[in-house]
């Protein structure tokens, strides 16, 4: 589909692979070609499966971008915002195979998916924002405080703690972690078994449980664009 972000489709699962440089930086292009992916894996009635490179699911915001101008910057985090909040309300299971590090928009791509698996090893997984000179915007608070424990809330927020991966299921931004080597079955075996669900009880129940978290990030994306970051 996209030299950004791949997809391809079998037996009910719908892999969508980022692949933007060493960082995996999220770009407005990449964002598009992840919206374009979403929108065929809708039409595949398909589970969705979302990777990185080896290493690394995203480093964040492409900062070239981010340090092109305040309309630039405000205008990348708003579609980005913007695809956070249509991960959350998927009509499909969405399952992130974390393959490393994953850093501030990184970070919340693991936050907006419905079961999220990491791999051991020296990976940092978190919210750096504070510590690069970027006061957190709203979307990004309320995405953290719904989706990590209390604790992990505030050190992640507010401090820019980082977590390896055997923290970060504790802090909640994964759900499991596994050896690299197994992560690939791993994933495609909770995908499979995702496939069985009624998606139309899937889809709605998503919608009751998440519909106040929803109107506050859309709330909270019409005030971020009002900010500066």
């Amino acid at each position: 589909m996209s030299e950004l972000v791949s997809y391809s489709f079998s037996d009910g699962v719908a892999r969508l692979s980022l692949s933007n440089g060493k960082v995996n930086a999220i770009s407005p292009a990449v964002i598009e070609a992840f919206n374009e992916a979403l929108d065929q894996a809708e039409k595949d009635k398909a589970v969705v499966v979302i990777s990185g490179q080896p290493g690394i699911l995203s480093g964040g915001y492409d900062l070239k971008v981010m340090t092109s101008g305040a309309d630039a910057a405000k205008a990348l985090v708003a579609s980005g915002s913007t695809l956070a909040r249509r991960m959350l309300s998927h009509p499909y299971p969405v399952v992130v195979a974390c393959t490393g590090h994953a850093v501030a928009k990184g970070a919340f791509i693991l936050l907006s998916a419905d079961y999220r698996i990491g791999v051991e090893g020296p990976f940092k997984i978190g919210l750096n924002e504070v510590a690069i000179g970027m006061t957190m915007h709203h979307v990004g608070i309320e995405l953290a405080r719904a989706r990590l424990t209390n604790s992990a809330f505030n050190r992640s927020v507010i401090n820019a703690e980082m977590f390896d991966p055997a923290d970060a299921v504790h802090a909640g931004f994964l759900d499991k972690v596994v050896p690299a080597e197994e992560l690939e079955a791993k994933a495609m075996e909770m995908a499979t078994q995702l496939t069985k669900l009624n998606m139309s009880a899937h889809r709605n129940t998503k919608l009751k449980t998440r519909k106040a978290l929803l109107e506050l990030l859309d709330k909270s994306i019409e005030v971020d664009k009002q900010h500066a970051l």
